[in-house]
């Protein structure tokens, strides 16, 4: 028996999200005053934010830009001698970018672009977040008091984007950066249409689906943990209390088991609310397989997603079918 090839594990976790938008002031209203995230810093055109249960300084830059979409996704590395060795392998797979200065927050990063063209880069130097006298937490293993504002979201927790091949993507992020196939779908032609993928115990840390519209590099969500599902559920009311357009849920997935909300903040970019799933801790962990029909009987509870979960991405490329049936974005 050939052995085992050793796994990689030289990225941590998801360490931060670019989304751009052409409504900075409500996109900023809206992941402070009903998302509840804290701002961070501003530079130039970007505003950072985290949320209260981030320990890194920021989790997400929002960018003003003429079109809604994802600017880049940050990986952080293990540690310098994991950053080289990924460094080295992303220059040999001929997608590497080059490295950049760093940014807010964090150092040194090393950018790379997917077989999909999404813009993506690893670091290791980053700054912690050290809560002021006002912020700081009665648990000191906690990075920040719950600021008791919005939704109160605890963390960024994943994102899913969309592609044109699904396979060739995830297999590019397992083969250089070493994530594990957690759990995906296989339609009749033998077609892989999703696939959730992760290098932390979480279910998956990315996601890729087929892009309907046949584009690249698009933004499906950005999602937010919260730590329990009545959570979610004040959220929904949150969002309804506050204007924001609810495409789906609350409910529970099949795939990944979490419970989800699903709303468009005003710059067009899908965001998810999410919480429950599962971890898994095992080194053989066998991925999950699921077939056309299988997905076709909706959610775990039969909800069915509406078209536009399948069809909508960021930036938009086919307004007069990604938009049908949701309601126009307010003009700024």
């Amino acid at each position: 028996m050939a052995e085992a090839q050793e796994p990689i594990q030289d990225v941590a976790h998801l360490g931060h999200v670019e989304i751009f938008s052409p409504k900075p002031d409500e996109s900023l209203w809206f992941f402070k005053e009903v998302l509840g995230l804290e701002e961070a810093a501003r530079e130039g055109q970007s505003v950072y934010l985290r949320a209260f249960g981030d320990f890194d300084h920021n989790t997400l830059k929002l960018t003003e830009a003429e079109n809604a979409g994802m600017g880049h996704t940050g990986w952080r590395a293990a540690s310098p001698k994991a950053l080289d060795r990924r460094v080295r392998a992303l220059e040999e797979s001929g997608r590497g970018k080059g490295w950049v200065e760093g940014d807010v927050g964090h150092g040194p990063a090393y950018r790379f672009e997917d077989p999909d063209g999404h813009l993506m880069e690893v670091y290791y130097e980053a700054e912690k977040y050290r809560a002021s006298e006002d912020e700081r937490p009665a648990l000191k293993n906690q990075p920040q008091r719950h600021p008791g504002r919005g939704a109160g979201v605890r963390r960024l927790d994943h994102i899913n984007v969309l592609c044109q091949e699904v396979t060739a993507n995830r297999e590019f992020m397992e083969e250089y950066l070493g994530f594990k196939l957690r759990e995906n779908v296989v339609l009749d032609n033998g077609t892989e249409s999703n696939a959730w993928i992760s290098v932390t115990p979480l279910v998956h840390d990315i996601a890729y689906s087929l892009d309907a519209t046949e584009a690249r590099g698009r933004l499906h969500h950005v999602a937010y943990w919260t730590d329990t599902r009545e959570e979610v559920l004040r959220a929904a009311d949150i969002f309804l209390e506050s204007g924001i357009y609810i495409e789906t849920g609350p409910s529970k997935h099949a795939v990944t088991q979490g419970f989800f909300l699903y709303v468009y903040e005003p710059g067009g970019n899908r965001v998810e609310i999410f919480s429950g799933g599962y971890l898994i801790f095992s080194p053989d962990f066998e991925p999950v397989t699921w077939t056309q029909e299988e997905r076709s009987r909706g959610q775990a509870w039969g909800l069915k997603l509406p078209e536009t979960f399948h069809t909508y991405g960021t930036p938009i490329v086919d307004p007069d079918t990604e938009m049908k049936d949701v309601p126009v974005f307010g003009s700024s």
